[in-house]
């Protein structure tokens, strides 16, 4: 309750920063976001049952010092599905980015994924920090929780590497390759590896995708309608729509 209250406080002040930039006019990079994708995948497993989910989100960034902060929220379905309560994933994050030297950029920061009152037996609500280096359009990020994983008792140092690269090509097209592997602390059969290959247009008024993301797990089972038992992790086509203000 105390971290949920905090996490509140900061996601309250972040939006009132916001609110103050924009009606002063100060020179302060705000950006707003609203998606609807054809399935929620966080790290190639499914958070929203494959189906569809709403998301949006809002940044603020210094330029001039490298530090951001910003919030995101997502409908899932995953904490209902293993007896908890709640359909609605709440992150908040902070950080600073820049580069170390010409042509090699870094991002550091922490995340704290947050599902309220999801009433498991362990707390489903996460925090981790994150790393990552980039060279051009390539990028390797590792991710390390500082709490337990996402309901994982025991899970506390769990990691996460992300391997990939968004290259840009003409009329406003992009390739978008990922690998991962997701390590969970003391619970080697939940630990696995995924992979997406996409391709992104940005049509202006709004961005469009489509991308083919799988793993190598069929340890992330959910009961799907009539009683039949899906692969959360299976081998699927996803397509998203966004919007950035």
């Amino acid at each position: 309750m105390k971290k949920l209250l905090l996490i509140t406080a900061l996601t309250s002040t972040l939006f009132a920063g916001i609110a103050h930039a924009q009606d002063f006019r100060i020179d302060t990079p705000v950006s707003l976001n609203v998606d609807v994708v054809s399935d929620y995948r966080f790290r190639g497993i499914s958070q929203s049952d494959l189906l569809p989910a709403v998301q949006g989100g809002a940044e603020i960034a210094l330029d001039d010092t490298g530090l951001y902060a910003g919030t995101w929220l997502s409908t899932i379905k995953w904490i209902t599905d293993i007896g908890g309560n709640g359909n609605v994933e709440w992150d908040v994050y902070a950080g600073m980015k820049g580069q170390v030297v010409d042509g090699i950029s870094y991002d550091v920061g922490v995340l704290t994924y947050v599902y309220p009152a999801n009433n498991l037996p362990t707390d489903a609500n996460t925090t981790e920090a994150y790393g990552q280096l980039g060279y051009g359009p390539a990028y390797v990020k590792y991710s390390y929780s500082l709490t337990n994983l996402f309901a994982f008792s025991d899970s506390k140092g769990s990691g996460y590497l992300d391997v990939g690269a968004n290259i840009k090509l003409p009329q406003r097209y992009s390739i978008n390759l990922h690998a991962g592997h997701q390590s969970v602390a003391n619970f080697s059969a939940a630990s696995y590896s995924d992979w997406k290959v996409g391709v992104t247009k940005d049509f202006g008024v709004v961005t469009g995708s489509v991308a083919v993301i799988g793993t190598n797990t069929s340890e992330y089972d959910n009961v799907g309608f009539f009683g039949n038992v899906q692969n959360l992790g299976q081998t699927a086509v996803v397509l998203s729509i966004s919007k950035k203000i």
